[in-house]
């Protein structure tokens, strides 16, 4: 299950989710700081990018539930 909206936009993803940015990094698209982010979703990047984007999605989604695991909880 993706924790990522169809809606939302990239740079919305990584403003709300710092921690996905080496994700973006990892697949090679340089998403973080472009200024096409704030116009496309991950949808509209991984077509751009020619990326498979549920393999995206899994990665977005383990990199989000991963930072969230981590957070002393109290």
């Amino acid at each position: 299950m993706s924790l990522i909206d169809k809606t939302l936009l990239v740079s919305e993803i990584l403003a709300r989710y710092p921690q996905t940015a080496p994700v973006f990094l990892k697949y090679q698209m340089l998403c973080v700081g472009c200024l096409v982010a704030p116009f496309h979703t991950v949808e509209d990047a991984c077509l751009e990018h020619g990326l498979d984007e549920d393999a995206f999605r899994k990665d977005l989604t383990a990199a989000i539930a991963q930072d969230s695991q981590d957070v002393p909880k109290g």
